[in-house]
């Protein structure tokens, strides 16, 4: 995914929300309804995440320095599980807090077209914000799934946005069929029920985000792809004739580490295995681009080596 394109997403968002979570509010001041306090800190919170996400793509760009080797790419792995904590903490253990207490006290719902007239304007700014999010998705989606996007994407803004914007359309026909069935029974349980849903919504939405955020921040491999890629270059059948084994990691979104040791002739000179590790490097970057670091340590293949373990020859391993 680009960076560009992640960014242009979130500043959707970030508009969408910022402009729902005032409607949202003032609803909430004029009819009382809880699920429109837990909507507006729900948009709220949205709004602090994207402006995570924003700053996290900033600090990424800083270059390299003698204690960071490797840059700061992996900024915005930080950032984005940031992100999961505060929808996980603000959004939804507020809105399951705000659901128990309006379950517990309820009361009925008070100019019922304030808070009706802002979910239908919300439901219509967060499908705006959620099709851009699709649309800069589908650019480098390619044939994945949406479920194989969201566990395969290397940078993590367009999937934070997608599950985000999703949560909110969901979180808002909730809030919707809340506050309507609170109107027609004029039981304000409805209400608080539907604030509850929010909650446990968000809070489902937060252990998704979590948990691939997670991943990326352990350190993911390239992708199959990639992979494929990145072998194809890297032998030449003459100076370079296997590879032994090879490791692939993310630095970042758009930087990988690659570290791999190559079979050579037995009878090629130093300067020939210098020429052939140059132009092995070369090959690489053409075929992967941000293949960036690259590390390539020549060796003699040996079979014997290899059965005993210490020269491992599979060279699907990364």
């Amino acid at each position: 995914m680009s960076a560009s394109g992640g960014t242009k997403a979130i500043v959707a968002a970030l508009v969408a929300n910022l402009a729902i979570a005032v409607a949202k509010f003032v609803a909430f001041l004029f009819s009382g309804s809880s699920s429109m306090l837990a909507e507006s800190v729900h948009s709220l919170a949205d709004s602090g995440n994207q402006g995570l996400l924003l700053l996290g793509g900033k600090k990424a760009k800083r270059e390299a320095t003698p204690q960071h080797p490797f840059g700061y790419g992996r900024e915005r792995y930080i950032y984005a599980f940031l992100v999961s904590i505060v929808l996980f903490s603000v959004g939804g253990m507020f809105a399951i807090y705000e659901g128990y207490e309006k379950i517990k006290h309820p009361h009925e719902i008070e100019a019922w077209y304030w808070p009706v007239g802002v979910l239908v304007f919300a439901i219509i700014a967060e499908t705006f914000s959620f099709r851009t999010a699709i649309v800069e998705s589908n650019q480098t989606r390619g044939n994945l799934s949406w479920k194989e996007f969201v566990r395969r994407a290397k940078a993590p803004e367009l999937p934070v946005v997608l599950l985000e914007d999703l949560g909110a359309l969901v979180g808002l026909i909730l809030a919707l069929v809340g506050v309507s069935l609170a109107i027609v029974t004029g039981d304000g349980v409805w209400d608080g029920i539907g604030t509850l849903c929010i909650g446990i919504l968000l809070i489902i939405i937060a252990i998704i985000l979590a948990a691939e955020t997670k991943s990326l921040l352990l350190g993911e491999a390239a992708g199959t792809e990639d992979v494929d890629k990145i072998k194809t270059a890297l032998v030449d059948d003459t100076t370079v004739t296997r590879i032994i084994h090879m490791r692939t990691l993310h630095l970042g979104p758009e930087e990988l580490l690659v570290a791999a040791k190559i079979a050579v002739q037995h009878d090629n000179t130093a300067a020939e295995v210098a020429h052939a590790i140059n132009a092995a490097e070369d090959r690489i970057r053409a075929a992967v681009p941000i293949a960036r670091v690259i590390y390539l340590e020549p060796d003699i293949y040996s079979e014997a080596a290899a059965e005993a373990g210490t020269n491992p020859a599979d060279p699907s391993a990364h």
